[in-house]
């Protein structure tokens, strides 16, 4: 097996680590590093990655549920064009009180993460005016990104039983029909049908 060279990755790691000298920093593989910091460390961190580092690019920003530890972990994906690297800026906030500041006044499009994960985990992000209706229309109740949303039992309440719905099929059935194939086992409990 080929070893890969990470020369570069090294460097960025030590630089990270010698500026940031509480982040936990980790070369991944190849080209991938992540760098788990306290929350008050990820915007300025963010500025020096893209400032002085050349991480420019904003590639994704994405939040995991710990349900389990009543977290929620934020997940800042950057990119640099000039070395080739993608970091993963990672952060947790509480989940009962998941609130974070916006960032972006240093990448315009992280608004349009922020309204996602503000309307899909209920999290609030200071200092972003724009966290109003986004791709919910009329939304009430629990976000339903967040894990202990019950998404077939929302699918069931307003979707399946619907006036004009009673000859409605499961769309696993459809497609055992159409492949020929049976539906196995383990899936047919989450079946819509099943829990009639």
């Amino acid at each position: 097996m080929k070893t890969q060279n990470i020369n570069i990755e090294k460097e960025i790691a030590t630089e990270i680590q010698n500026t940031f000298h509480t982040a936990e920093v980790n070369i991944k593989r190849n080209k991938r590093i992540e760098v788990k910091l306290r929350n008050d460390l990820i915007p300025p961190f963010l500025s020096y990655a893209k400032n002085y580092l050349t991480f420019n690019h904003l590639a994704h920003f994405s939040c995991v549920d710990w349900i389990e530890q009543n977290e929620f972990e934020l997940v800042y994906i950057i990119y640099s064009y000039e070395k080739g690297v993608i970091v993963l800026a990672k952060t947790r906030i509480d989940r009962e009180k998941a609130e974070f500041v916006t960032t972006r006044h240093l990448w315009y499009q992280a608004e349009t993460y922020e309204r996602e994960l503000h309307e899909m985990f209920g999290i609030n992000f200071k200092g972003n005016d724009r966290l109003n209706e986004f791709i919910l229309e009329d939304w009430e109740g629990i976000p339903p990104y967040r894990r202990d949303f019950d998404t077939v039992k929302y699918a069931t309440d307003n979707f399946y039983t619907r006036p004009g719905r009673e000859d409605a099929k499961d769309v696993r059935e459809n497609v055992t029909k159409i492949n020929k194939e049976e539906i196995p086992e383990f899936a047919k409990e989450y079946s819509v049908r099943s829990l009639k």
